[in-house]
């Protein structure tokens, strides 16, 4: 009965469009809903709550600080959940407890509770993110893996565009209408699209890219490839995995203040309303689009490391423009930089490491990743947090944030490809 399916579904590749992209279209969505929702939205809420509770910049990083730590202490499990059971069922379980977390939002009077609803939210994100989605869209493509993994991120960076709508239910709802209604929307919109992922194009009968198998023939005349993939052990074991997961941590100082603090620092520093900080966001998401297409010309031609460090670059320029902005078109230039350096390198992320280490154990080997990865998701928003309630300004911490992105070039240049373990026998 496998087989006939198997049969079916690839005699009929070339009529209709391979289901890989069905998922890189579902995915997009689910990345639209949790990057419009919370996660490119969440500067706006920090600028409102910091001025209606009076909670302090530290503390209100700190709530971003324990989602990236729950992320980096669930990963391996995760990854070996993911590895063992497929995605599919834990990103529809993840969709359902996202939801519930900004309904939880919406209650919270206190900062310890409002800490414990983002708790739920993070725990949500880990199971729907960009993590599960990544690894099931890895055992889909390898030719076109760049390409499929750049489309996908799209939505991450349409979810940019409706930042001015929050910022504006914000401004006329209150954030606990907003969030209610967006726990709501999550669940709703979010379930539909996760039916859609599945696990392997094997168990659907396809195969890798949706390319016709390879003919008997020419199957006798090419020599079986000696190597295989890595274990997660082995991964662990090369340089590359550390070089890969400290130039992404690095990435992540700029990426994740620039989330949490960025609208603020445009709104008590530079003296713009939130919804004037929140349309240069909406720049910096459509720049973000661009880079995404960039990769999805080039990520399969180029080498993806040096282009990761070209950006790393570009995070550190644009993240000082905006840190000693005196007018608006230095402003507009951080948002077209850092914008298109996170959409061109994010998602070279997880396909640099399934190009180095293989398919097989490549949800353990993510999960592990982010153990060290984290070091940038916490450590950006707590430093610029930290020193502009110290100094009463963001200059300090962001500058300290653009130096690391540009030292982090530094990891991606030196992380070469290792050679692929010999099978046994």
């Amino acid at each position: 009965m496998v087989m006939a399916e198997g049969s079916k579904g690839q005699a009929a590749h070339s009529k209709r469009l391979y289901y890989g992209w069905y998922m890189v279209g579902a995915g997009a969505s689910l990345q639209f809903l949790l990057a419009g929702l919370m996660t490119q939205s969440f500067g706006a809420y920090v600028a409102v709550l910091q001025a209606e509770r009076g909670w302090s910049k530290t503390a209100l990083s700190g709530a971003a600080a324990l989602q990236q730590m729950e992320a980096a202490i669930l990963g391996p499990l995760l990854g070996w959940l993911i590895d063992r059971f497929g995605p599919q069922g834990i990103i529809r379980f993840g969709i359902v407890v996202f939801g519930c977390g900004l309904m939880l939002l919406s209650q919270t009077d206190s900062l310890l509770a409002f800490y414990g609803a983002f708790l739920v939210i993070a725990i949500g994100a880990s199971c729907c993110g960009l993590f599960p989605i990544n690894v099931a869209l890895i055992h889909w493509f390898e030719r076109w893996r760049a390409r499929a993994l750049s489309s996908m991120s799209i939505g991450l960076a349409l979810g940019g565009i409706s930042v001015p709508a929050v910022a504006w239910s914000l401004s006329t709802y209150g954030w606990r209408v907003t969030a209610f209604a967006s726990g709501v929307i999550a669940i709703v919109v979010g379930l539909p699209m996760a039916m859609v992922i599945k696990r392997r194009p094997e168990d659907h009968g396809y195969t890798i890219d949706g390319l016709p198998p390879a003919a008997p023939a020419a199957a006798q005349t090419k020599a079986p490839d000696p190597r295989r993939d890595f274990t997660a052990g082995e991964a662990l074991r090369t340089s590359a995995f550390w070089l890969l997961s400290l130039g992404h941590g690095f990435a992540l100082f700029v990426v994740h203040a620039v989330s949490v603090h960025s609208i603020t620092h445009l709104k008590q520093g530079l003296g713009y309303t939130l919804e004037q900080a929140s349309f240069v966001y909406t720049l910096l998401t459509l720049s973000q689009i661009g880079g995404v297409g960039v990769g999805w010309l080039i990520g399969d031609r180029y080498d993806k490391r040096l282009i990761a460090a070209c950006c790393m670059l570009m995070h550190m320029t644009g993240l000082l423009l905006l840190t000693y902005a005196l007018n608006a078109p230095m402003v507009l230039a951080f948002a077209v930089l850092h914008g298109a350096a996170w959409g061109l390198r994010g998602p070279f992320m997880q396909a640099l490491r399934a190009d180095y280490f293989g398919r097989s154990a490549i949800g353990m080997i993510l999960g592990l990743s982010l153990m060290i990865v984290v070091v940038g998701q916490v450590g950006g928003p707590m430093i610029a947090g930290i020193f502009a309630d110290i100094t009463g300004t963001y200059r300090t911490g962001f500058t300290i944030l653009a130096l690391l992105a540009g030292l982090g070039s530094l990891f991606f240049v030196l992380a070469k490809k290792p050679e692929r373990p010999l099978k046994e026998g």
